[in-house]
């Protein structure tokens, strides 16, 4: 009884994989692709922690690689093509922080929207009336509203630096927006 055996293809050297970007042949991404593709998600997962997003700064990374090949000849394509692939993958990580704040700070600005509106009318008395409600609340209310409104940071991380619940968080803040609505009203601000 025999065995039939698959045989894999062995992977071309780094040096005729790099011919090939200077050859400006396409089979060099394959080949890449095919040599350090599981090293290049590793490093990306490792960095966004997502399978589409790696996917995307790994494919990403070849075209980059593409274009960097010629004139560069690097001495490692392995550290080069991944190095690549990590600086994309920081990026994206970076853009998505930054999505994700801008969220949050969108969200805690429509929060405030109940009671207190961009009026310029208002614009010189507004500080001081906001300053004197934030120096009348309890020091834990006060910490999460400056936490939530002024730094942008999501109740959920509120909770865990205060040891709450989200609700408990959400429930305090609520409570404090309307007492600062009532504050801001009997200081002559009105919304």
């Amino acid at each position: 009884m025999s065995q039939s055996k698959t045989k894999t293809k062995p992977h071309p050297s780094d040096e005729e994989i790099v011919e090939l970007y200077f050859a400006r042949d396409e089979q060099a991404i394959a080949e890449t692709d095919r040599k350090y593709g599981k090293v290049c998600m590793q490093v990306s997962m490792n960095i966004v922690e997502s399978r589409p997003d790696a996917e995307e700064c790994v494919s990403d990374g070849y075209l980059k690689t593409w274009h960097s090949i010629p004139p560069t000849r690097p001495a490692s394509l392995c550290a080069f093509v991944c190095r690549i692939v990590r600086n994309l993958s920081i990026n994206r990580l970076r853009d998505m922080k930054a999505e994700r704040r801008n969220r949050d700070l969108t969200l805690s600005f429509e929060e405030l929207e109940s009671c207190i509106s961009v009026d310029e009318s208002h614009a010189d008395v507004l500080p001081g009336l906001i300053s004197a409600f934030l120096e009348s609340l309890e020091e834990t209310d006060r910490k999460l509203f400056m936490g939530r409104y002024f730094h942008a940071t999501p109740v959920k991380d509120l909770a865990k630096i205060h040891d709450l619940t989200p609700n408990a968080v959400s429930l305090r803040l609520h409570k404090t927006r309307e007492r600062l609505r009532l504050h801001l009203e009997e200081g002559g601000y009105t919304v």
